[in-house]
């Protein structure tokens, strides 16, 4: 029998071979967990711990602070914004819920902020931490990313909390019912809360001595109401003794968050005012113990309430300004004070990040309701606006395509890029500077402008905040929207039997679906329909741009005239003369040859100067790092020349050939489709970026 033979696929037809077995996965999942989940320890083990790693017994503001830290950051120092990789990079899930733009990133560092000056009992702690956005702007995802990162974060041995069970208590406590002879912290409480206070203050002392971090642990909580029965029962029974106590009817067990399971994370959600009342936030009596323990007994309350749930981790709550007003004074008491107060039952202590999100309508609603002055003083702002830069919003679009079932279809240049310049230009506010065009904005947020041109990006950022209501890039289209009408684009493409997606495609499908969109208001049709024809504009630029760059490139001949340039600038500056190449004779700078080259980037005549020093610097540069001059390198020297060099030979260039169907086959041509699928293009769409550049370039020779 042939090896071949011998290592056969044993399947049979129509099955599929498993990669994974049922062994493999089970080891996988018990890697996963917690080794002590299942392990309960004695509370004189959690003394000892917790002075040992103090850390253990955070309080949820220094857990959640510690866990954006966990996961990495790394320094923007152009935005000066610390980026949280579980944010920028979503190590957790492969990239899939990476966030973009400079914008989302300073909202979420201000966020984080906030967070982390509650942990040092700053104030904040005390606080709503309030996302406010416009729809779609990502707000909700990145609330529900920090839940998740939560949860792996309490598995992890960094982020480790434990809480108690009370156990054997029917030896002790007569009435208690047999189901309850083992119960679980209600709260899922830190067991330090079960030492009275002056002794636990002193355990924390030695903790803060142990302790290597911004803030200090701090624990004045009392015990849940059924936790405080239970000590007062059981110190009666042992006269005291708290050793017995703690030795004879206290497990310490580990605690891991669990949206799922309602541990440590809560959600909350608006409903009807007549199905909601006050007890889905602050628990109920449990009417099943009622037989049991009888009316006011604490052992008969369920504390299954969302600020109950949220304990020790983190509350978040939807659409949290549609709640009725009466809903919202529940909040005053859990931030401010820290407690909750369920219906004819004490005050329960709480510890947990309340995160709420809202959209701009409500916002502005109970902004300016008088009666809302002290929730409104209970919440800490975080404005969480759409993207401004329009190469980050077409990563958006990358990612949405990049976590979908995508038909296999080629995504041409430019075509991302596009729908964010669209998406983009309807969030920014008008320039006031009337010499700063909205494009030259769009450009400059992306990062477009150089130091030569007189546009400061800062200022126009602090000005678009200033005439906008609340701030820029809170209203516009959403990246849900472009997102929508670039998938309906791509099916409609392979409808069509259209192997590519090009701008041009996409463009049609905003401007066929502006209007049908529910949340664009009919006001603002006519200037998104102008935006569009600013992006068509910049499409033909372009489109142009790499047409020209396959149809004239000549890499020699713009190492020569790049060489040319420079020796012509070098001798400009230092006042020299040059050598003819021809002639071999010396001469004054050729100053036709340098604006030649200069105002095909529109470098205007009195900025002359200042380009060529720029240029000039950058070569000196280059020298010193001892790397040889090649225009290549200077993105803008590399586009004057390639524009010069396409000025240079246009007028040998055949633009009916690029519009006629009838000369597809022409060798010429094919060879200026093999440039254009060395850009990125597919054959199909550089056929087509063929025929629309060059008709737009025939249509402006006409006109000169």
């Amino acid at each position: 029998m042939s090896d071949q033979t011998e290592n056969a696929d044993h399947t049979a037809p129509g099955e599929v071979a498993s990669t994974h077995t049922l062994a493999e996965l089970s080891e996988k999942y018990r890697r996963s967990v917690p080794e002590d989940l299942r392990e309960a320890k004695p509370f004189a083990w959690y003394l000892e711990e917790v002075v040992a790693d103090p850390r253990v017994a955070r309080n949820a503001h220094q857990r959640v602070a510690d866990m954006f830290d966990h996961y990495g950051t790394r320094y923007d120092e152009d935005a000066g914004v610390v980026e949280y990789l579980l944010a920028s990079e979503d190590p957790l899930h492969d990239g899939e819920n990476t966030f973009y733009g400079r914008e989302v990133h300073e909202s979420i560092h201000e966020f984080v902020n906030k967070v982390k000056s509650g942990a040092r009992g700053l104030g904040p702690e005390k606080r709503i931490k309030l996302l406010l956005g416009p729809v779609g702007s990502g707000k909700s995802h990145f609330d529900w990313l920090v839940r998740r990162y939560f949860e792996d974060y309490t598995r992890s041995d960094a982020g480790r909390m434990y809480t108690f069970r009370w156990t054997d208590l029917c030896s002790v406590i007569e009435d208690q019912d047999p189901a309850d002879d083992t119960v679980r912290s209600a709260m899922n409480q830190d067991p330090l809360v079960l030492l009275p206070q002056e002794q636990r203050d002193e355990v924390i002392a030695a903790m803060n001595e142990a302790l290597d971090a911004p803030y200090t642990i701090r624990n004045e909580q009392s015990l849940d109401p059924a936790s405080g029965f239970y000590m007062d029962e059981l110190l009666a029974h042992y006269e005291d003794d708290l050793q017995q106590v703690l030795e004879n009817h206290v497990e310490v067990v580990r605690l891991v968050a669990d949206e799922n399971q309602r541990r440590c994370i809560e959600t909350f959600e608006p409903k009807d005012k007549k199905n909601q009342d006050e007890t889905e936030l602050t628990g109920d009596v449990n009417y099943s113990k009622l037989a049991v323990y009888g009316e006011n007994d604490p052992r008969a309350f369920d504390y299954a309430g969302a600020f109950c749930n949220a304990n020790r981790g983190i509350f978040s709550g939807e659409e949290l300004l549609k709640l009725q007003r009466e809903f919202l004074y529940d909040f005053l008491h859990a931030s401010q004070e820290q407690t909750i107060k369920p219906r004819n039952n004490p005050r329960i202590d709480i510890d947990q990040v309340i995160v709420g999100r809202t959209n701009m309508p409500e916002y502005r609603d109970k902004k300016g309701d008088e009666k809302m002055e002290a929730f409104n003083d209970r919440t800490k702002r975080i404005d969480y606006p759409y993207v401004l830069e329009y190469e980050q919003e077409a990563e958006i679009y990358r990612k949405m395509l990049r976590n979908a079932d995508v038909p296999d279809i080629h995504i041409e240049p430019h075509a991302m890029e596009m729908a964010g310049l669209f998406g983009v230009l309807t969030r920014l506010e008008e320039p006031t500077d009337e010499s700063v065009s909205l494009i030259q904005k769009v450009k400059a947020y992306n990062g477009e402008i150089d130091e030569t041109d007189e546009i400061d990006e800062r200022k126009l950022r602090e000005n678009g905040d200033q005439v906008a209501d609340i701030a820029e890039g809170m209203e516009g289209v959403s990246a849900r929207f472009v997102g929508d009408e670039i998938a309906e684009a791509i099916m409609d493409s392979r409808h069509r039997g259209r192997g590519y997606l090009s701008p041009l495609a996409v463009f049609k499908h905003f401007e066929n679906n502006l209007e049908n969109h529910g949340s664009i208001p009919e006001e603002k049709l006519d200037t998104y329909h102008r935006y569009l024809e600013l992006v068509r504009e910049e499409y033909k630029e372009r489109a142009i741009e790499d047409v020209r760059h396959a149809l004239a490139y000549d890499l020699d001949e713009i190492r020569r005239q790049g060489e040319k340039y420079m020796d012509h600038v070098m001798a400009y500056i230092d006042d020299t003369t040059v050598e003819d190449d021809l002639t071999g004779r010396e001469q004054e700078p050729d100053e036709t040859f340098l604006r030649s080259v200069e105002e095909k980037l529109e470098v205007p005549g009195d900025r002359k100067d200042d380009f060529r020093q720029e240029v000039a610097n950058w070569v000196s540069r280059r020298a010193r790092e001892g790397s040889s001059f090649d225009p290549q390198n200077n993105d803008r020297l590399r586009r004057a020349l390639e524009r010069k060099l396409w000025e240079d030979k246009k007028h040998n260039i055949n633009f009916s050939a690029l519009v006629s169907a009838g000369e597809l086959d022409d060798d010429e041509r094919s060879a200026w489709v093999d440039a254009l699928t060395e850009q990125g293009y597919s054959e199909d769409g550089a056929r087509e970026v063929l025929e629309f550049a060059g008709a737009e370039v025939a249509k402006s020779e006409l006109e000169d």
